[in-house]
């Protein structure tokens, strides 16, 4: 059993099969749509307006913001990398179904895998292979995997070498039809948008609200709190906030989306700061129909044109999100 009245556990307490302690279950509220609509611009228009969602879905009740569900669970995982160095990946993420507000959402994370990393000089570390699932009063809504780059204490390393899997291949679209909710799409606006044909949000975002949303979701990273534990004296920000601001951005450039039912992987190839500026590039990659409306598989790829402390940078690529969306 970890010692929750520590920073850890560091990499060395961890052991395949091991369920994690969990953090506090939270019921969703209306302030907590327009608490993350603020933080990354989301402009989810089911979220937006209840009277879109309430003709579309036939419920009489208020949707949660897809992305913010993920972000509650992503947060309720944590206890996991208290001491992490940078969480390397999702994979195989599926939403399940949608949630309403007032529905109560709790996680179970367990360990899959551990495999020792070289040290980087006194630094030891290993990765840590995660499986989660996320449920609701009525049962699951969210399962995926992640990985994260522990610390270790150190001297020496305990000698696990799993075979942990890097970010899935694509999903067949066909395989995750059964995803979508059986919603009537027509009041919602149809966007013409072809595979391959790659738009760039003219409207870039910078990154600020770090800590808050790293706080809102229960994120227990120390590295996102606590600056004297970062490698260069910046705190590093959890990098679901970049791909939160790249969902913000899809749903400008898509404004009829209506939900998002899977992430094939959503890969933080390089680190983000308070104050970063963002471009979002989203290129749909294929297509069907189902149900009322498509399904469409995004890359979504986040580039840095600005940090936070320096200015104009040349433009590096931080992120890397392949959500599978739902819109007539």
């Amino acid at each position: 059993m970890f010692d929750t009245s520590k920073l850890g556990p560091m990499y060395e307490d961890f052991s395949v099969g091991a369920t994690l302690p969990p953090l506090p279950s939270i019921t969703l509220t209306e302030a907590d749509n327009a608490i993350y609509r603020a933080i990354t611009g989301d402009q989810h228009l089911m979220v937006a307006d209840t009277t879109k969602y309430r003709a579309a879905s036939g419920s009489s009740g208020v949707l949660a913001n897809p992305g913010l569900v993920l972000q509650y669970s992503i947060g309720q995982t944590t206890m996991a990398t208290r001491q992490a160095i940078a969480n390397l990946y999702y994979r195989s993420v599926r939403v399940l179904r949608p949630v309403e507000v007032g529905q109560t959402l709790a996680t179970v994370t367990t360990v899959l895998g551990l495999k020792d990393s070289a040290p980087k000089g006194d630094q030891f570390r290993g990765k840590v292979w995660l499986g989660i699932t996320t449920s609701d009063n009525d049962g699951p809504v969210v399962e995926y995997e992640r990985c994260a780059l522990v610390r270790g204490r150190g001297p020496g390393q305990p000698g696990h070498a799993d075979n942990i899997p890097g970010p899935s291949d694509p999903s067949p679209l066909a395989d995750l039809a059964d995803l979508v909710p059986a919603w009537e799409l027509k009041g919602l606006p149809a966007t013409d948008w072809l595979t391959g044909d790659a738009r760039v949000d003219p409207l870039r975002d910078h990154v600020d609200l770090a800590a808050p949303l790293a706080r809102l979701t229960f994120n227990q990273a120390a590295v996102h709190r606590d600056v004297t534990l970062t490698a260069n004296g910046r705190r590093l920000v959890y990098g679901g906030h970049v791909q939160g601001l790249a969902q913000g951005s899809l749903t400008r450039m898509l404004p009829g989306l209506a939900t998002i039912v899977a992430w094939d992987g959503c890969d933080h190839i390089g680190p983000a700061y308070e104050g970063d500026l963002i471009e979002f590039c989203h290129t749909p990659i294929d297509q069907i129909a189902a149900g009322s409306g498509r399904l469409t598989r995004f890359e979504v790829i986040g580039t840095k044109i600005a940090d936070g402390a320096e200015g104009a940078v040349d433009p590096v690529n931080i992120l890397r999100w392949t959500p599978i969306v739902w819109a007539p």
